[in-house]
């Protein structure tokens, strides 16, 4: 399985939160990691995306097949998210677009060597790759992309 977390691009300062909106800074930063992730991603590869506006305005960068999962939106927590995602049992490859900070949480919760409290930046992916090791599965992370590598 491959597990690919992108935290949703730059989004407005309001309030309430849920309808929060990318600036036209989050937009460019969208469509240049979808236009990357386009590139890279596996044939039929799963879009599950947080009910918040600015996620799914993410998401729709990349494509108009995703599934909103209301368990994932802000707030959730590692294994909800896990679970929507089918990790490490689901098959092939699963984007998942939300929130920091449960997107730092389970980056540290699945490759444990990286800091406590790490701070994933807006708009950028963490790809995870889920491998046989020693009759067993080891994650092992695969790439960090950032938009303004891009």
């Amino acid at each position: 399985m491959e597990l690919i977390l992108w935290r949703h691009a730059d989004a407005e300062n309001s309030y309430p939160d849920a309808p929060r909106k990318l600036t036209s800074k989050g937009l460019d930063q969208a469509q240049r990691m979808a236009d990357w992730l386009r590139a890279k991603l596996p044939e039929h590869t799963r879009v599950i995306v947080s009910p918040a506006v600015r996620t799914q305005q993410t998401a729709a960068a990349l494509t108009e097949h995703f599934t909103t999962v209301d368990s994932i939106g802000p707030g959730a927590n590692v294994q909800a998210v896990l679970n929507a995602a089918g990790w490490p049992a689901a098959s092939g490859a699963v984007v998942v677009v939300g929130h920091q900070p449960t997107i730092g949480e389970i980056v540290r919760h699945l490759i444990p060597v990286v800091p406590t409290g790490l701070s994933v930046r807006k708009g950028s992916v963490w790809w995870i790759r889920c491998q046989e090791k020693d009759n067993g599965i080891e994650p092992v992370l695969h790439t960090v992309m950032y938009p303004d590598m891009l």
